[in-house]
């Protein structure tokens, strides 16, 4: 189920672009799944057609989906995170309880500079 919320800093593109990688990534969103049409999608959501575009174009060109003339809009293979990095996720989260979303990003990209 994918949402936009209008009040939001983020961008409606950008809202729609991550709410369907993380479904593709946490396998909720089975490869070779069909998504609906821009137009069906920009309807739904109540969007222009074009922001719904702009995401998918951003998921094609991260090789999240893949759109043809005869199949649709489809998600592509191998993009499902692996069951280690999900477990791991699933730990933190349970590990950074109580702070904001953001707090608990701004530890992974610190720790994410600071690997090697």
């Amino acid at each position: 189920m994918i949402t936009v919320d209008p009040g939001s800093a983020v961008a409606p593109f950008e809202q729609i672009r991550a709410q369907i990688a993380d479904g593709i990534r946490s396998g909720s969103l089975a490869a070779g799944s069909r998504l609906p049409s821009i137009r069906q999608l920009a309807a739904d959501l109540r969007v222009a057609a074009g922001t719904v575009a702009k995401a998918y174009s951003a998921l094609e060109n991260d090789g999240l989906i893949v759109t043809s003339r005869a199949l649709g809009t489809r998600v592509a293979t191998g993009q499902v995170h692996s069951g280690r990095v999900q477990a791991a996720a699933k730990r933190y989260v349970g590990e950074a309880d109580g702070l904001s979303l953001e707090e608990a990003l701004s530890a992974v990209r610190a720790a994410w500079d600071g690997r090697g």
